[in-house]
């Protein structure tokens, strides 16, 4: 990891999404930073990918927004 801010503050924000969709029961196994953006020169912080999940996540992500449980 490089010691730029915004990447320090995306990797945190990764972190603590994985924490967030944890406590809910739900893992999505290619959640991630997003490799280009985090690779480039920009100034803007990296993007968090979410991924590709398959139906029961996709369910279980729609209840937990939905404040279901």
């Amino acid at each position: 990891m490089s010691d730029h801010v915004s990447d320090r503050l995306s990797v945190e924000a990764l972190g603590r999404l994985r924490a967030a969709l944890a406590a809910h029961g739900i893992t999505l196994p290619s959640l991630d930073l997003h490799l280009p953006s985090y690779a480039g020169t920009s100034a803007t912080p990296p993007l968090i990918a979410l991924g590709n999940c398959n139906l029961a996540t996709a369910r279980r992500l729609t209840e937990a927004l939905a404040g279901e449980r």
